[in-house]
């Protein structure tokens, strides 16, 4: 083949710029597994990345993009074949290493797990990155032994990628689920999503004393700072709290209490290094319980040359649910 479209970021004198070029396969780097590449998403990641509002990216010039999803043309691995289908997620992939954002990619082996069987290439891509982590959540809630029949859920960031699908999935297996947002205008679209109360971020933003009334069997929690705090603080005796972001800050103004006068359980979650059994798991439990209706609620489809655009917007809080990326359209 001749040349493909990727979209390749550059910093010069602090500032980034992205630009969506032609490059040839010998452009890439040398790694184990050529794929080409289908579909990609936008996360606030990579929204981060692409407009240089955080410093995701160290080494230019980097193609962003941290899942993809694609068929394998050429493989030094006897775990791949010409004509696997794949999925890529985390392992610095877009931030250390060229990620999704073009046509193609060479990726190690070890970063890749098959497609479940079922499910096509375009909706692993609006689950993605995002829906993993939400079942890694659920996943964690449920370890912690928070079932239905514990009391209400909460989720926090409900409106962007991670939280939709975390309202989606838990309301699927029974959860009665509460949902923070900060634009009441994503109202409707979260209780379609299934849930039950919504409630609104400057409610939850408000700094919490040690304990509160309890109110949650269990949470995800996607923003971190002063609202993971309060939740903490809200959680019921027992319960379990998965956090998996920290879009609202790195900080944790709390107390122990929580934790040894209500034996309250603080669940990190990560998707990056999740081990190969675990993602596998992870997928085909989406495969079966994340309802197949609510993707097109949840996702909305754009271009390459669109990315740049939908970066800014992600980084400030204008996009709801998951955005998709064809990298052929």
């Amino acid at each position: 083949m001749g040349t493909f479209k990727a979209l390749v970021l550059n910093q010069e004198e602090g500032q980034t710029s992205a630009e969506v070029k032609e490059l040839t396969l010998n452009e890439l780097p040398a790694e184990e597994v050529l794929i080409k590449v289908d579909y990609s998403s936008l996360n606030y990641k990579d929204g981060l990345a692409v407009t240089g509002k955080g410093k995701i990216i160290r080494n230019f010039p980097m193609v962003p993009g941290i899942d993809l999803v694609g068929t394998v043309e050429e493989s030094a691995d006897q775990r791949y074949s010409a004509g696997d289908r794949v999925i890529l997620t985390g392992w610095g992939v877009g931030e250390n290493y060229w990620g999704g954002y073009a046509q193609y990619a060479r990726l190690k082996a070890d970063w890749l797990v098959p497609l479940p069987a079922e499910m096509d290439a375009l909706r692993s891509m609006q689950i993605g990155t995002a829906g993993l982590t939400a079942m890694l959540c659920v996943m964690g809630l449920e370890e912690g032994g928070v079932t239905p029949d514990k009391g209400p859920v909460i989720v926090s960031g409900a409106a962007g990628g991670v939280g939709s699908v975390a309202v989606s999935i838990l309301a699927g297996l029974g959860y009665q689920v509460t949902a923070i947002t900060g634009r009441p205008e994503t109202e409707a679209y979260l209780r379609e999503l299934g849930a039950s109360e919504v409630i609104s971020r400057a409610e939850m933003a408000e700094p919490a004393r040690p304990l509160e009334k309890q109110r949650w069997a269990g949470a995800v929690d996607t923003v971190g700072d002063t609202i993971l705090a309060r939740i903490l603080a809200e959680t019921d005796y027992n319960g379990v709290v998965t956090a998996c972001g920290l879009a609202a800050g790195f900080k944790l103004p709390t107390t122990v209490m929580p934790f040894i006068l209500r034996n309250v359980r603080l669940q990190g979650i990560d998707s990056v290094m999740c081990p190969y059994e675990r993602r596998q798991q992870a997928w085909q439990r989406l495969l079966t319980q994340l309802p197949e209706n609510a993707l097109g609620e949840i996702a909305q489809l754009i271009s390459l040359d669109q990315v740049p655009d939908y970066a800014e917007r992600i980084t400030n809080g204008q996009v709801k649910g998951r955005v998709v990326v064809d990298l052929n359209r």
